[in-house]
């Protein structure tokens, strides 16, 4: 269970200036003998503490008045914030610099990829040339073609106009003939 009120502001007050305890007991332990290790010092902190005080009440304890605790440096707050802030502050930069490397690499491979659709064009463009050029020089022998495909057609209207004809005379002979 936690300490509240006055207990928790003389927990506070001893848990922050243990080493004013300590100079304290140093100077009574040094007037009654020799220096101790920190174990015995700890000791002799609790039982200077139950030693009965130097005022006229007798065998009442005395007990410091809490203290609240120093504020901070404020220059030892800046100097974090500020460094804080740095640090802050270069992961932003790095991240920034990090996405310009990424656009920059994106750039470089979109430029790869236009300049081979840009040789990818040219090749087709050349391919076209060279087809319209032969298709070009192949023109007069199409023509040919076509002059020669309307004299078939010619002479297939003149065949099938001579087979109605014949188809004809041979009827009129098998007349003639059955007289």
């Amino acid at each position: 269970m936690a300490a509240t009120g006055d207990d928790a502001a003389a927990m506070d007050s001893i848990s922050r200036a243990p080493a004013a305890h300590l100079t304290a007991l140093n100077t009574t332990a040094s007037a009654s003998g020799p220096t101790e290790g920190p174990e015995d010092a700890a000791e002799s902190l609790t039982a200077a503490s139950r030693r009965p005080g130097t005022n006229s009440d007798g065998g009442v304890e005395t007990a410091e008045e809490a203290v609240e605790p120093a504020e901070p440096d404020i220059n030892e707050l800046c100097t974090d914030m500020f460094e804080k802030m740095a640090i802050f502050l270069q992961g932003e930069l790095t991240a920034t610099c990090e996405d310009y490397r990424l656009l920059e690499n994106m750039n470089k491979l979109t430029s790869l990829k236009y300049m081979e659709m840009k040789d990818i064009s040219i090749n087709i463009s050349r391919n076209l040339q060279d087809l319209n050029n032969k298709y070009a020089s192949l023109q007069p022998y199409l023509d040919q073609i076509n002059q020669i495909e309307e004299q078939v057609s010619s002479l297939e209207q003149a065949a099938y106009k001579l087979d109605a004809y014949s188809k004809k005379l041979e009827a009129r002979f098998k007349k003639l003939e059955k007289r």
